[in-house]
């Protein structure tokens, strides 16, 4: 009786327990879920940022590619605060109207585009160059090839101009116009000769250049006349150093690096103080072209200035155009062409006639021109003997560098004006090395 009144109190003394199983789980499910909504929504949030990212990207991007323009580097050919993408093969709408070709030479529109110019070339109407070479007269005709015609020309504002224009019947000459407006426009070195503007005016095809009074060095070595004076050694070395250190800056300054490609001296133009720039820039190839360190190309017709390796296999390099500038130095020292058939037997080609004499100190002189007959020092006309039979090795590992060609050429200039003074002073002026 009183074990079970115990129990009995014991019993309604405790109250009721809560179900402790059931509050926990609820407790616990209760954050989880919170947790799962919030991840859910941070990568949502960033899903959602990376595809405008994307997109942002892609847009600027693609108006990267339109407008064709890009920043320039530090060591850059144009010391400019922007330059056109440095590329050949871009397609170009020449048939399409001056304005329109104003803004970006490649098809693309500049933000603020400047009517008429392009990086300071400006483009021409045909108007305007009939205009300027009165109706194009046979009076102003300064040099006919088989590709061109060339005529002296004044601008509306005054400016004496070479203008140079293509025959329409050669497709060639389409693509040597868009390589020298290509070019031109953009390398900026004294030793080159100065693309002023163009034309292409429906179907007509014109380069204006800066003209250079006194012709091409082909008429003063091989055609003197009153107008063209045969060249002392002094302008033969002044010569020849311009024309390195043109070929020196398109292989070592610019960017991607330039092959000529058809350097010879009809293409060398001479100013009023006889100083030379290298023109005709319609067969150069850039470096970018290159497969395995060489361009493959088509041989041009310029007999006795290709080099062996290129007229036998159609591959090119930098080496192709110091063998065609050591065919040119030649020139200035013997004042032969390349080729002469009209000479005795072994006599025909220059180089293959010069190579075996000009490491022959008794024979160098021999082969001078009779122009130049004791103008020279004979130490100095060894050292540019030696420069062109390095220069024209069959070989062509063993032919220098540019840049070693001019560093051999500069103390030769500058000892000849030392022993002649009275020119110092202005070439010393000129030869200072352009910044690049």
């Amino acid at each position: 009786m009183d074990a079970n009144s115990s129990n009995t109190s014991s019993a309604t003394a405790m109250p009721p327990g809560p179900p402790h199983n059931h509050m926990h789980s609820t407790t616990n499910i209760l954050p989880f879920n919170s947790i799962i909504i919030i991840i859910v929504s941070v990568v949502s949030l960033l899903l959602i940022l990376a595809v405008f990212l994307i997109i942002a990207m892609l847009r600027r991007l693609k108006s990267v590619r339109k407008s064709g323009c890009c920043k320039e580097s530090n060591g850059g050919v144009h010391n400019t605060t922007t330059s056109c993408r440095f590329v050949a093969r871009t397609a170009i709408d020449f048939n399409s109207s001056p304005d329109v070709k104003g803004n970006c030479l490649y098809g693309g529109s500049m933000r603020k585009p400047a009517i008429g110019r392009y990086r300071g070339v400006q483009v021409f109407t045909y108007k305007e160059l009939e205009l300027a070479t009165d109706n194009f007269s046979e009076a102003n005709v300064i040099g006919n090839g088989g590709s061109s015609v060339v005529y002296k020309g004044v601008l509306v504002d005054g400016t004496v101009a070479a203008v140079k224009r293509l025959r329409r019947d050669r497709k060639q000459g389409e693509r040597a116009f868009r390589m020298e407006v290509d070019l031109l426009s953009r390398l900026n070195s004294p030793y080159l000769v100065e693309l002023l503007g163009y034309c292409a005016d429906q179907h007509h095809r014109l380069l204006i250049f800066e003209f250079m009074p006194n012709g091409t060095l082909q008429q003063h070595l091989h055609h003197p006349s009153s107008e063209c004076r045969p060249l002392d050694w002094g302008s033969r070395l002044r010569i020849a150093l311009d024309c390195a250190r043109a070929l020196e800056f398109l292989h070592e300054h610019a960017t991607p690096t330039v092959i000529h490609r058809d350097f010879k001296c009809t293409n060398v133009l001479l100013d009023q103080h006889l100083r030379a720039k290298v023109s005709e820039f319609g067969l150069a190839k850039m470096g970018s072209d290159k497969i395995n360190g060489q361009i493959s190309t088509c041989v041009p017709r310029s007999t006795g200035y290709i080099a062996p390796e290129y007229a036998s296999t159609g591959k090119l390099t930098t080496k192709s155009d110091v063998y065609s500038y050591g065919v040119v130095l030649l020139q200035l020292l013997t004042g032969r062409v390349p080729v002469d058939i009209k000479r005795p037997p072994g006599e025909h080609v220059l180089v293959s006639w010069a190579l075996p004499r000009l490491t022959n100190r008794d024979k160098v002189e021999e082969m001078v021109d009779p122009a130049i007959q004791g103008q020279y020092s004979k130490k100095d006309l060894i050292q540019v003997a030696a420069i062109a039979a390095m220069c024209v090795q069959p070989e062509a590992d063993y032919r220098p560098l540019m840049v070693d060609v001019v560093q051999s050429l500069v103390p030769l200039v500058k000892n000849f004006n030392s022993v002649n003074s009275p020119c110092f002073s202005r070439f010393n002026r000129r030869t200072t090395s352009p910044k690049y």
